[in-house]
């Protein structure tokens, strides 16, 4: 657990993913859970939005769920974004776990850790990202960010 995953696990998260629950996602485009769940899904995740005070609402063409027990079992999430605290984190990985079988990471946003939570999960085989960003981790590892001047160490041919 780390919280300087090597570039081929991010790659292999990423493109494994299909699903992501963005849990804490907010309607306000000016907030960074609602600017990383819409990069997602223009990025052609399919984004379940999870956020109690919009229950019910659309987000991304998405009904946004109360919590991750509220998701259909239709709907198979393979990760779950975290948008809270450090120390709300343990109980929505418990919860994750219990209630999303097929759930295959665990990422926590930039500034959120929680050991407890990531061992829980590691525990079950979960893998566990925490203190980093899909949105700009998808960015640096297929070449988004040169376009933005930054220099991401990665060789591309893409311009």
């Amino acid at each position: 657990m780390t919280d300087t995953p090597s570039d081929k696990l991010l790659r292999k998260v990423l493109s494994e993913t299909k699903v992501i629950a963005c849990v804490g996602v907010s309607m306000n485009s000016i907030r960074p859970s609602y600017f990383v769940a819409r990069y997602l899904s223009l990025k052609k995740f399919r984004v379940i939005p999870v956020n109690p005070g919009h229950a019910g609402k659309q987000l991304f063409g998405e009904k946004i769920y109360a919590s991750l027990r509220d998701i259909p079992d239709d709907i198979k999430v393979d990760m779950v974004d975290v948008f809270r605290r450090s120390e709300h984190v343990l109980p929505i990985v418990d919860m994750a776990l219990n209630e999303l079988p097929e759930m295959k990471t665990v990422w926590m946003q930039i500034g959120v850790r929680n050991p407890e939570a990531a061992e829980l999960a590691q525990a079950q085989g979960v893998q566990v990202i925490q203190n980093r960003c899909p949105k700009i981790e998808y960015q640096r590892l297929y070449g988004e960010l040169r376009m933005a001047g930054f220099n991401t160490g990665i060789i591309s041919s893409k311009l």
